[in-house]
């Protein structure tokens, strides 16, 4: 309404004062409120109320009795015993069930919160407490310029004891909490393009201080020493990963309520990977901290990889250190960055024939090997057959694969080209392994699976681009034996790749091996370097899996539950494969009973399966199966808008209705 926040209490205050005088049942008592702000050794004041006084009043009393002058508008009741805080100021005394024995503090809403970003840098800033934390990292966000704050959130450090205190003696703060306080206090915010200033916000071009914060953000920070390389927390089982992502914080309750105190230490990071509408232009924070992401993710081993695909993302990250340490570049938009609707949306492919030609014939992946087939390619459809003869004949089988997932196998050295196709079937995934001959024919096959998984056939204008593509992306991964490469130039490996390879080779063995496949991305400039390693970290077959280990109903020994942007995965703990795969597609509904913890999800064809939670809260699950499918309902005709009623709608538990 635009009043003073003094005037606005003092016209309710009166408001409760006449009616109380009026006719009041209600009798006066005391009720005892320790004021934060008055230090650790002042003693609680007292102020005299009665039943029917609002929470508005209360805080009204508070600061006309302790007499000091400042702006009390961030301040606010939290209820230690309830562990909530009173933000419905006009909610009475008797309606919040408070009584005289309630242990209240008046504090401020906003404190200081040292946050750890996915590169390594430290931050101190001033973080919202009372809000949900969704909320919270709304404001984080904004004030980072992170686009689509909905796709990250905050969890617990991994920290082991006796390596924590010589941390904290070498973490360096960067201190973000006085220059742009009030954007984090105002977190509702649309998520359209940001207005820019120098090539940054407005709100970071404002000392020399908070620009040197935001190139730190913006750009690929150095690899720190190997020593401290050693010293990162690197999990060495799918149980460790599953201890890590039990650590998120509840999205629908604030930081208070799950015992974040002032100063504590947190991450920020990437929780859903789905990475939506990125533009690199104003993306530029969000794309390096996504790359920061997948760079710690393969060299702490938290993803595996081949050997090349190591050698590829260490040959790529020199690239990108080497352009990160000349003068900054801009970044600028490529067709790189867009998904494969998108992308090559302007470009006309026609094709004469919608069948496989007959030298194209993969091979198919059985328990006992690979058996030889004649496969034909229709529409959205591959049909196999004994021989070529034969193919003019009922098939021995045939496979819808729109809906199916088709995943890269691929080891350029040792010519091995396999497509992974998971092909949805009532009862969950089937697995289907096709190997190819050489190079051109995998590339011709990729594409067209990729494009049946989404119900379009060969002659969709696409599918030479595509074939493109994938080939552009082998390529990177071979190796010129006759170019040349300066032995004499030394290069930080331990920075490149993971623990595993640099225990295996020496430095002088990786060296050229890196500089050869540098070769091949050292044409690429700063954003498409970028876009490049992301999208090959994308490529991955764990990419995007979140583990907790789980105990299915009906079973007597503890499992692995993945969670994918696209589906849930039953992985034996003993040996790691995996048992079944669910699409949430084809999930009907799913539900929490939280008296008992337990998790039932129903799909399609009356399958039912449910589970308890060994490692983690179910509410983490219940979270990432609800916020994976709100990322699916977003659109590029609604970008700037943010449903966050929806997400809570699709993630809050019983506590947050």
């Amino acid at each position: 309404c635009g009043w003073d926040w003094e005037v606005c209490f003092s016209v309710f205050l009166s408001c409760d004062i006449h009616t109380h005088f009026l006719s009041s049942p209600f009798t006066l008592w005391d009720l005892s409120v320790t004021v934060e702000d008055l230090g650790a050794d002042a003693p609680p004041i007292t102020v005299s109320v009665t039943s029917d006084l609002h929470i508005g009043g209360v805080i009204l009393k508070l600061v006309e009795k302790s007499q000091v002058k400042r702006d009390w508008s961030d301040h606010a009741l939290w209820w230690e015993q309830k562990q909530q805080w009173l933000l419905r100021t006009a909610w009475t005394l008797e309606k919040c069930g408070i009584q005289a024995d309630a242990v209240l503090i008046f504090m401020a809403q906003h404190k200081s919160l040292r946050l750890g970003l996915p590169n390594g840098l430290t931050l101190r800033l001033r973080a919202c407490f009372s809000g949900p934390v969704f909320r919270t990292v709304l404001g984080i966000c904004k004030m980072l310029n992170i686009r689509r704050p909905e796709e990250l959130s905050l969890l617990r450090p991994v920290e082991e004891k006796k390596r924590k205190k010589d941390k904290d003696l070498s973490e360096e703060l960067h201190d973000l909490t006085e220059p742009i306080l009030t954007l984090a206090c105002f977190p509702s915010y649309p998520v359209s393009r940001p207005c820019l200033y120098n090539g940054m916000p407005a709100h970071f071009a404002d000392s020399l201080q908070t620009e040197k914060v935001y190139k730190m953000l913006s750009v690929s920070q150095p690899a720190p020493a190997p020593e401290a390389i050693a010293k990162l927390y690197r999990p060495a089982s799918v149980v460790d990963k599953a201890h890590i992502h039990s650590r998120w914080l509840d999205s629908s309750r604030s930081l208070m309520q799950q015992g974040v105190q002032e100063n504590d230490r947190l991450w920020l990071r990437f929780k859903y990977y789905c990475f939506h509408d990125l533009e690199p232009k104003y993306d530029v924070v969000r794309l390096t901290q996504m790359y920061e992401q997948a760079r710690w993710a393969i060299l702490l081993e938290d993803i595996d990889c081949t050997e090349e695909e190591m050698l590829l993302f260490g040959a790529i990250q020199y690239h990108i250190n080497k352009l990160s340490l000349s003068e900054p570049q801009t970044m600028t938009s490529s067709p790189a960055m867009d998904d494969l609707d998108s992308a090559l949306q302007g470009l006309e492919v026609k094709l004469d024939g919608a069948e496989s030609s007959p030298q194209d014939m993969p091979k198919r992946l059985t328990l006992k090997g690979y058996k030889q087939y004649w496969f034909k390619f229709k529409d959205a459809s591959i049909s196999y057959y004994k021989s070529k003869e034969e193919s003019l004949g009922e098939p021995i089988q045939q496979i819808n694969l729109k809906g199916c997932e088709a995943a890269p196998d691929v080891n350029v050295a040792g010519q091995k080209f396999c497509i992974k196709l998971l092909i949805p079937a009532p009862e969950g995934m089937n697995e289907v392994y096709l190997r190819c001959e050489n190079e051109e024919q995998y590339s011709r096959w990729m594409a067209a699976c990729r494009l049946a998984s989404k119900g379009k056939s060969l002659a969709d204008r696409l599918f030479q681009s595509e074939v493109q593509s994938i080939l552009s992306f082998l390529a990177m991964q071979q190796t010129n034996p006759n170019t040349h490469t300066d032995d004499s130039m030394s290069i930080n490996t331990h920075s490149l790749v993971s623990p595993r390879y640099s225990k295996k080779y020496k430095v002088k063995q990786l060296t050229p091996r890196i500089l050869e496949a540098y070769q091949n991305v050292a044409q690429l400039s700063l954003t498409d370097a970028l876009l490049r390693f992301l999208q090959i970290w994308q490529a991955l077959p764990d990419f995007g899996i979140s583990f907790v280990v789980v105990r299915f109903k009906g079973s007597r020994k503890d499992e692995v539950l993945g969670i994918a942007p696209n589906r849930l995965i039953r992985i034996d703990l003993g040996v790691g494969d995996v048992v079944k795969t669910w699409r949430y597609n084809n999930m009907r509904q799913w539900n929490v009973n939280w008296d008992i913890r337990q998790v039932a999800i129903e799909f399609d064809g009356n399958v039912n399966m449910a589970f308890s939670c060994v490692t983690a809260d179910c509410k983490i699950v219940h979270e990432f199966i609800g916020g994976y499918i709100f990322m699916s309902t977003r659109s590029r005709e609604q970008s700037d808008t943010l449903n966050e009623e929806l997400f809570h709608k699709l993630t809050g538990g019983h506590e947050a209705l």
